[in-house]
């Protein structure tokens, strides 16, 4: 994990790759979970049966969980000190090119693309791809955005 001493040193990372998470293993219980939590159970995802006999040869990730890691993935690449707080401030060209077979393993890696300071903090955007262990292409490419707010001095 790369550490950063403060907005200033992250600032200065602008334009570089940051890292890349450690790699996790994607689990049918995960995915059920998520279609329980959104209510999506198409079978593609949840009935392994026939699932394994159906285009993809088995059950996949849905694209929105994949989504949904980025943040977990983004605390094993890098931290910043002396932040109160980073806030979600959107995504941009969020893409699902390849498939995250249930029980492949998956990781992201993080470039930051942009830095603006604002009154409210800094905005970000940094491009991350979900890869999956040995497919050719990424399962998720996205550009997040991020509200950085800096701790007052004293607290």
């Amino acid at each position: 994990m790369k550490t950063f001493s403060g907005l200033q040193e992250f600032s200065e990372a602008l334009g570089t790759h940051l890292g890349y998470s450690d790699w996790r293993t994607i689990t049918q219980e995960q995915v059920d979970l998520f279609a329980d939590a959104t209510d999506d159970h198409q079978w593609i995802h949840t009935d392994t049966e026939q699932a394994h006999s159906g285009p993809f040869g088995g059950p996949i990730a849905h694209g929105y969980l994949t989504l949904s890691l980025i943040p977990a993935f983004m605390r094993e690449i890098y931290q910043i000190e002396g932040l109160a707080m980073g806030i979600n401030y959107g995504s941009d060209k969020v893409r699902f090119p390849g498939l995250v077979p249930v029980g492949s393993r998956v990781r992201a890696g993080a470039k930051l693309t942009a830095f603006d300071q604002t009154p409210q903090g800094a905005r970000t955007v940094l491009e991350i791809t979900v890869e999956v262990e040995g497919a050719e292409k990424p399962a998720c490419v996205a550009e997040i955005l991020s509200l950085l707010r800096p701790r007052e001095e004293g607290k």
